[in-house]
């Protein structure tokens, strides 16, 4: 990491540094980063205490396009940012910031993280980012959106649990490329959230029952779970609580995590819950404190042969899979495929259903195995109950056109069809995933996919099946070749 001393000597100066960090306390932005000019584009400051930019900013780093200032102390957005004419992200994580003022955010921006503040609006000149593809706002103050939010099309990810919106923003279905959206712990979702419980008949499982053997990340771990002194199961451990330093407070709480988790029920296609913890030692400490504990669940292990559909990786437009979740020749095939969404798409089904989004349906919470022809959902950190909210009794032909009845697009309607697109992207994905070999005999059922595949990501939110009719047409597609109901002949 650069030492501020040699900053001050201009140790850097000549260096062409295209990335600089310091964490050090600082009572004054140093103003010898501004000599490391063009060449630099990433600059973070996060923990050194901030409170102000300087006015050139802009000038003196011209190509900057990442700047992380977490954990510092800046009540207002710092207007300077707006003078930077590449920047595309900015990361502004816990400093009690109360106020944006207008025009403040830069033209350019791509990302902006404002995650555990205290912020109680957004101003009207977000709209013009244009450039904007995630937003994360959770844990603030906000009591409703801007609609000019609304211009921001190239918008897919919007983050603002915890916060005190009253009402569902339905406009949000002007958003043509939103894919993953969380609203939990608002009052416009607080009905269901406050309400969940663990379902009938779960175990609780004595702490001292469970034994810890190998983290995955802060409060994930592998371990044993001694249901008898003659028996025990390899299991997965997940404690819920929320660190300040924890990235994923950007999808949501712990606490709405782990009420997802109980509301979502079993599926075949979702990690399975073997029971709810007990006895854990930081159980009798609730607070109100980030970190606290929040609760603790024994989840199902994820098999061997599975693995996250993030690990199938593009190298000149040729997709290559890890040997855990693809096949010998290190693809998928189109049967292999269409049962692995079919799957899902029950899940999605089942969890809409109940009025559950999951809110981060990507390839690094879907875990696969191509030997298995089977995928498994699994992460509820994004996931949002929503069945408080009103559904239409028709929906129209269009995006919040009237229905045949003269009504609208439901609110739970574009919950559940901003999530369709997330899916669509899985379904476009696979496909590009199928080798030339496995289209042979299914390419009838290939174009169905592709059919379906456009379907989901439509512009038009209310043009997109919901995930009811996806099962059918899923269902109807694996007729064509028997998966289900008609012997697999190939020709030899």
């Amino acid at each position: 990491m650069p030492d501020l001393g040699v900053l001050r000597n201009g140790g850097y100066r000549d260096a062409g540094l295209a990335q600089f960090t310091l964490s050090c306390p600082l009572s004054s932005f140093p103003l010898e980063i501004l000599e490391l000019g063009d060449t630099l584009e990433h600059l973070d400051l996060s923990g050194t205490g901030l409170s102000s930019l300087p006015s050139n900013i802009g000038t003196a780093l011209p190509n900057l396009k990442t700047i992380s200032l977490s954990h510092c102390t800046f009540k207002v957005f710092p207007k300077q940012l707006a003078s930077c004419p590449n920047l595309q992200t900015a990361v502004f994580r816990n400093n009690g910031m109360e106020y944006i003022p207008e025009d403040a955010l830069p033209p350019r921006l791509r990302c902006i993280i404002l995650t555990g503040n205290q912020l109680t609006a957004i101003p009207p000149s977000i709209g013009h980012c244009g450039a904007l593809e995630q937003c994360f706002l959770t844990d603030n103050q906000l009591q409703d959106l801007p609609t000019e939010l609304a211009r921001c099309k190239r918008l897919t990810t919007l983050r603002v649990s915890s916060n005190r919106l009253s009402k569902f923003p339905l406009w949000l279905q002007a958003l043509p490329e939103l894919a993953y959206v969380s609203f939990s712990s608002n009052p416009c979702a607080a009905l269901l959230t406050n309400g969940a419980h663990a379902p009938r008949g779960l175990a609780t499982i004595p702490w001292s029952d469970v034994e810890v053997q190998q983290p995955i990340d802060n409060d994930t771990f592998l371990g044993i779970w001694k249901q008898s002194p003659h028996y025990s199961e390899d299991v997965a451990i997940r404690l819920f609580r929320d660190s300040i330093a924890s990235i994923g407070r950007d999808d949501g709480s712990a606490a709405d995590e782990l009420a997802a988790y109980l509301a979502a029920g079993a599926h075949e296609s979702l990690v399975t819950i073997l029971g709810r913890i007990h006895g854990h030692p930081d159980e009798d400490t609730f607070t109100d404190e980030p970190g606290s504990y929040e609760g603790g669940l024994v989840l199902q292990r994820i098999p061997d042969g599975y693995a996250p559909l993030s690990s199938v990786l593009s190298f000149d437009n040729a997709l290559v899979s890890s040997p855990a979740v693809g096949p010998e020749n290190g693809q998928f095939d189109t049967k292999t495929v269409l049962q692995m969404l079919a799957g899902l798409a029950h899940a999605l089904s089942h969890l809409h259903a109940r009025g559950i989004a999951h809110g981060s349906l990507r390839l690094d919470t879907i875990f696969a195995s191509a030997a298995d022809a089977h995928a498994l959902l699994a992460g509820f950190r994004g996931a949002t109950l929503y069945a408080g909210l009103r559904r239409a009794r028709v929906v129209g032909q269009g995006a919040g056109s009237p229905g045949r009845d003269g009504g609208q697009i439901g609110e739970a309607d574009v919950v559940e069809k901003v999530e369709v697109l997330a899916f669509g992207r899985v379904v476009q994905f696979l496909l590009r995933a199928v080798g030339d070999r496995g289209r042979e005999g299914f390419e009838e059922a290939e174009g169905g996919l592709e059919h379906l595949g456009r379907r989901c990501v439509v512009a038009d939110v209310g043009e997109r099946p919901g995930f009811e009719e996806i099962v059918e047409v899923l269902e109807g597609l694996m007729g064509w070749r028997g998966m289900m109901r008609i012997p697999d002949v190939r020709p030899t």
